[in-house]
């Protein structure tokens, strides 16, 4: 029997509805979300506070930038339009746009460090179709990069820049491969993961590690008696765009 191009994609258009169920249902369900590491406790909330008058107090250290470059095969492409980020200076103004005279009387430094906000309720994961990117029970927002199709809706979706596209081959971009993380490849998406891999070791992140003034604290924002709690209960902190209601995890001391 044959059939026109019209009754072949009717047919073929039942037959999806028909199974519902099946594999491709079960790719979009969002109910069935990529499984997090065993070590990712449900109890924990993980942060981080930065310490913009410590780290105003050395102007130039780019420390924590290399250290997570080098530990995650950061590549460094000359075209800024295509350039790979996870942590990297961004001006104040851009960061959070007050007055000057604010600037001024907090002594903020010209160039502030960003990174993934790690929300607590994170617009990326919301619209990622293959669920690529998905939150651990800890709060650390993750990447699977073999997941990713490089639609780049949660670039479109994360208010705060943080994910960065492969436009090219990052690998010949890399000063120094580090083995013991996966390199990528053009046509996918990436982030900073909060060091997941060295958190599992028991390693604290390798900016916060690589920090000489100590400007950067991470810890554990439900512990009441660990660091980062005492740190913010006793310092005035801001966190980006609050009012989008995404609840950053990164806070930055003024």
């Amino acid at each position: 029997m044959k059939l026109t191009r019209k009754e072949f994609l009717r047919l073929s258009a039942a037959a999806v509805v028909a199974a519902g169920s099946g594999t491709l249902a079960r790719a979009f369900d969002r109910k069935e979300a990529a499984p997090a590491p065993a070590k990712a406790d449900a109890k924990v909330r993980l942060g981080m506070a930065i310490d913009l008058k410590k780290c105003g107090e050395a102007p130039g250290c780019e420390k924590c930038l290399t250290a997570c470059r080098l530990a995650h095969n950061v590549p460094q492409i000359p075209n800024p339009a295509h350039a790979v980020k996870w942590i990297w200076e961004e001006p104040r103004q851009r960061v959070f746009p007050l007055e000057d005279g604010d600037y001024a009387r907090r002594n903020f430094p010209e160039k502030l460090p960003v990174l993934c906000n790690h929300c607590t309720h994170p617009s990326c994961v919301k619209v990622c179709p293959t669920q690529a990117t998905w939150k651990r029970p800890d709060g650390v927002v993750m990447m699977d990069y073999h997941r990713c199709i490089g639609c780049r809706y949660c670039m479109a979706a994360c208010p705060y820049g943080s994910r960065s596209f492969n436009f090219e081959d990052p690998r010949p971009h890399l000063e120094k491969v580090n083995p013991a993380y996966p390199t990528r490849t053009i046509g996918v998406v990436e982030k900073c993961n909060f060091c997941e891999e060295r958190l599992a070791d028991g390693q604290l992140p390798a900016c916060v590690a690589a920090c000489p003034q100590q400007a950067l604290t991470f810890g554990d924002l439900n512990d009441e008696e660990g660091a980062l709690r005492r740190l913010l209960a006793n310092r005035f902190a801001l966190q980006r765009r609050p009012e989008l209601g995404n609840g950053p995890s990164i806070f930055y001391l003024i």
